[in-house]
C-alpha cells in the first residue's frame, strides 16, 4: 500500500517561494563581506585640508567652560568643520567623522579631553 500511494503523488514542482528567502539572505550576506579600509586611529590627526580636525591644536580648551564663543573657537582652530560637545551622560552616535571635533564635557562642566571623531 504504501508502494501505491508514492506511486500516485505526482512529482512536485519547483515552488519559487520555497527559495526565495533564502536566496534574499544569501545575496545580502554577500554585500556584508565587502572589503573594507582599516578604520581610522582612535585620535588620528590629520594634515589634509580644510574639514579635517586636529584635537591637538586646541589642547588649550581643556578645563575651560564650553560657552558658545570657546566651542567655536576651537572648531576653528582645530580645522574641523562641526564640533560635538558631548555631556556626562550623553548618548550619542559611534560614527567617525574626520571632520568633527569632539570636546567631552566632565561632571563639573569643564571640558576635559579633545578629539577627533
Amino acid at each position: 500500500m504504501i508502494e501505491r500511494r508514492r506511486a500516485d503523488r505526482r512529482p512536485s514542482r519547483f515552488d519559487i517561494r520555497s527559495v526565495a528567502a533564502p536566496l534574499v539572505v544569501l545575496m545580502l550576506s554577500v554585500g556584508a563581506c565587502a572589503t573594507m579600509g582599516p578604520p581610522p586611529e582612535p585620535g588620528a590627526v590629520s594634515s589634509g585640508g580644510q574639514g579635517m580636525c586636529n584635537a591637538e591644536a586646541v589642547r588649550w580648551a581643556i578645563g575651560r567652560e564650553p560657552t558658545q564663543d570657546v566651542v567655536e573657537r576651537a572648531r576653528v582652530e582645530s580645522g574641523s568643520s562641526t564640533v560635538r560637545v558631548i555631556r556626562p551622560g550623553e548618548v550619542v552616535t559611534m560614527d567617525y567623522r574626520a571632520d568633527r571635533l569632539n570636546l567631552d564635557v566632565n561632571a563639573q562642566g569643564a571640558i576635559s579631553g579633545a578629539r577627533c571623531g
